[in-house]
Formats: C-alpha cells, sequence, structure tokens
C-alpha cells in the first residue's frame, strides 16, 4: 500500500535488491482473487501469499497462479481448519495458532549479592 500498489511494490524490491546486489526471494501477500491476478501478470516474485483466503479461494487462487510460484495460505488457519487448506495444493501454510495460545516463562538467573 505504501508504495503505491502491488506492481509498484515488486519493481521497487527488485531495483532495491538489483542496487544492493542482493540474491533474496520476493514474497508478496495477496488480499483477493484480482490482486492474484494482477500479480501473475505483473511477474517478478517468488511466493504469494494468500493472506485471509478460504480454502475455497485458495483453490480458486491456484487455478489462476498455475504453479508459477511458490504458494503460502496464511490468516486465520488453525489446527481445525489446516487439512482443509492442505487439500487445495499450496505450498506453505502458516499457521499463527501454533503460538497464539503459548505461555511465557520468566527465566530470570538473577543473583543477589
Amino acid at each position: 500500500d505504501y508504495c503505491g500498489g502491488l506492481e509498484k511494490a515488486i519493481d521497487q524490491t527488485q531495483r532495491y535488491l538489483s542496487e544492493k546486489q542482493l540474491d533474496l526471494k520476493i514474497e508478496i501477500e495477496t488480499r483477493s482473487l484480482s490482486d492474484v491476478e494482477r500479480v501473475i501478470k505483473h511477474g517478478g516474485v517468488d511466493r504469494i501469499m494468500l493472506d485471509n483466503f478460504t480454502p475455497d479461494l485458495i483453490a480458486q487462487a491456484m487455478k489462476i497462479i498455475q504453479q508459477q510460484v511458490e504458494t503460502e495460505a496464511s490468516g486465520g488457519i488453525t489446527l481445525d481448519t489446516i487439512e482443509a487448506y492442505a487439500q487445495t495444493g499450496v505450498d506453505y501454510i502458516s499457521v499463527g495458532a501454533i503460538i497464539h495460545h503459548a505461555v511465557s516463562m520468566d527465566l530470570s538467573l538473577k543473583a543477589m549479592m
């Protein structure tokens, strides 16, 4: 959004990587099928993140992407819904639920002098 759109973000990132001579992959977040279509048409990325898509929308996005780039499902995925996401054929699945309920433990080793 800050770059003025998906295409500009891709172009600016490619320029930066080229200027700095960095060999890094580009992952772009999409929020709709329209975004996916724009990214595929523009090109220049290594992975498309499908953010807050339902499994049905991911299946539609996969037809647009046609294995041209890696894919990642993210947002709202739980251990109860992960199987439905996996069945879409997406390459990677991010599940924040694994750490959302993590409890921290203070392991401070303070010494009294």
